[in-house]
């Protein structure tokens, strides 16, 4: 069964090649839309079809500029941050599901900062080493690409979604927060458990697309769930001191679909206990923010403190795990956990003395000094029980064997030949100044369950950069496999984030390169990433992009993520070079 059999031409419309293929699905499946099929491509019929592939001379040019206007900042500044030489992969997803550990279900590429995982503050990215050349700290991650010749039937997969329960997970507010004065205290707990209680009625509305992706309902709930935690979240974080939108990254949700990982047996490519050593490990370390007391007024400032040298012990560990590469368990735990595990205790500690000075000493706090590696055995995945909704969402296992695969994400990782990093200016005016810690993304990794609104075509290959395709090209002799994903050049003036982690940046307009109303032109991120490929993995459909399991290495579902770390010194230099109109590295 094809994805889309029906298609006329790579350029008519995303959203109506959605709604064929949807139509052509559930007329012989039975199914509302399944973009998904098994991770290995060997023929037309398995996994991601040779559909989802184009010879790139048939893809129409399609890529216009606008013509800079005499106000324009026409620069070009580059950054080198490397190919990701030193192996920092993580299917953390620190923009768009901060809190949530594994929340990609796919490999990331991350070049640039070497301690961010999903926990990460700003603080703490701060304080990070850096793959750039400049000391740029800035995260710029996007999933792999792999090449996998196995074979593996369609129906596994679409039998899998038919029993699957989509659910809905949120961030963890609770782990997240500042010390909670005393005073506020039960108040922040009902409006914790408030959140708990919206994210089961969120999940009981999912009931209704059992075994099916229906996108409208979707948005629906998300969209519900989204405004009511917006509020609940800002009223926390006004009552403990904090500013409206201090906690605005832990708003939005997401639908997983998780459970087809269970109900997939033989997607999952087991392997052994020693391979699994090469995985990425990361520190896990119990949470103190969410097992605190209330805090009197008077230890507020010492306490968050503590707290924060908490984030960056944990931060630097796993910084010291990426720059260690390769070392072995035994050396990491003796070198890097056993001396977290005495750091930890010293400011707990005085985290308790503080508090006890004022108050009742709380009791325990030690018992939470101790962390641990994250690599599990590897083996299949674990069931899909819907986790209480005052628990942690559940984690997918962590990346496996020599290849780092995880459930329908499998094959070797190809990595990139090179990776452009440029920021540019806008054609009708000029830039100001990105503000540090800014949060964009681009692309969308779930149009199919999401819907394409924000998805964007960005495969070509190297000497055509007059076109994009939403399929993965095939590439004449001596050309590389590129993507290029341009991030917003358009920035609100006011927000490092916002409650759909997109609302606060934008494009600027394709036909003229003006900002909407209301923004302001800031350095516009691009980043073109190149493989070399071989041809006839290329002819085959051998290669495809990590993905979530509801898009199943869907091309049109590449996206990119960043985070702006740069110094504003730094930020100052790129602005000014951009509207000067110089080339600048």
């Amino acid at each position: 069964m094809r994805r889309r059999a029906m298609r006329s031409s790579l350029m008519e419309s995303r959203p109506a090649r959605l709604a064929v293929a949807a139509a052509v699905l559930a007329a012989t499946a039975g199914l509302t839309v399944t973009f998904v099929s098994s991770g290995g491509k060997g023929t037309a019929d398995a996994a991601t079809t040779l559909d989802e592939f184009v010879p790139i001379q048939n893809v129409t040019p399609n890529v216009r500029n606008p013509r800079p206007s005499g106000g324009a900042s026409t620069g070009r500044f580059t950054v080198d941050c490397g190919t990701n030489g030193n192996g920092k992969f993580s299917p953390d997803n620190p923009v768009a599901q901060p809190g949530i550990r594994n929340g990609a279900e796919h490999v990331h590429d991350f070049v640039g900062n070497l301690a961010i995982t999903a926990n990460s503050s700003d603080a703490d990215l701060a304080a990070s080493g850096t793959t750039c050349r400049n000391g740029d700290r800035s995260s710029y991650f996007w999933p792999v690409v792999r090449i996998d010749r196995s074979v593996r039937s369609g129906d596994q997969v679409r039998q899998a979604l038919a029993r699957t329960q989509p659910e809905v997970a949120c961030p963890r507010v609770r782990d997240r927060l500042p010390a909670v004065p005393a005073g506020v205290r039960s108040g922040v707990e009902r409006r914790l458990a408030e959140l708990d209680d919206l994210e089961a009625v969120a999940g009981r509305r999912m009931a209704a697309s059992r075994g099916r992706i229906d996108a409208d309902l979707n948005n629906r709930v998300l969209g519900w769930l989204r405004s009511r935690r917006a509020a609940l979240i800002n009223s926390i974080s006004a009552s403990i001191g904090g500013p409206a939108d201090g906690l605005v990254s832990l708003t939005d949700c997401d639908v997983s679909y998780d459970g087809m990982h269970a109900a997939m047996p033989g997607s999952w490519h087991a392997a052994s206990v020693e391979a699994a050593e090469v995985a990425n490990p990361q520190v896990q370390c119990p949470t103190v923010r969410g097992s605190l007391p209330g805090v009197p007024a008077q230890a507020l400032a010492e306490v968050n403190r503590g707290l924060d040298e908490l984030d960056r012990q944990i931060s630097a560990a796993n910084e010291r795990l990426v720059t260690a590469g390769g070392q072995g368990r035994d050396v990491a735990e003796n070198a890097i956990v056993g001396p977290l595990r005495a750091q930890r205790a010293a400011v707990l500690d005085r985290i308790a003395t503080a508090i006890g000075r004022y108050a009742a000493r709380p009791q325990g706090l030690d018992s939470l000094a101790g962390c641990v590696l994250n690599r599990t055995p590897a083996g299949p995945p674990p069931t899909s029980t819907p986790p209480a909704p005052s628990s942690a969402p559940a984690a997918l296992p962590d990346p496996q064997g020599p290849d780092l695969e995880l459930p329908n994400n499998t094959g070797g990782i190809v990595r990139p030949a090179k990776v452009l990093i440029e920021y540019r200016g806008n054609a009708v005016s000029k830039v100001v100044p990105m503000p540090r810690f800014l949060r964009e993304l681009t692309g969308d990794a779930k149009p199919t369950s999401r819907g394409p609104a924000n998805a964007r075509a960005t495969w070509t290959c190297s000497g055509f950069a007059d076109r994009l395709a939403d399929r993965y090209p095939i590439c004449p002799p001596g050309s590389q496999v590129q993507r290029v994903q341009d991030f917003p050049g358009c920035w609100d003036g006011k927000n490092i984030d916002s409650a759909n982690h997109r609302g606060h940046v934008a494009f600027a307009d394709k036909t003229t390169g003006a900002c909407p109303a209301g923004f302001t032109a800031i350095p516009q991120l691009r980043i073109t990433i190149s493989y070399t490929i071989p041809r006839d993995v290329q002819v085959k459909g051998q290669y495809a992009l990590d993905s979530f399991p509801e898009e199943n290495h869907n091309p049109f579902s590449d996206h990119n993520d960043f985070i702006n770390v740069n110094s504003i010194r730094t930020m100052q230099r790129i602005a000014a070079c951009l509207n000067a109109g110089r080339v600048c590295r």
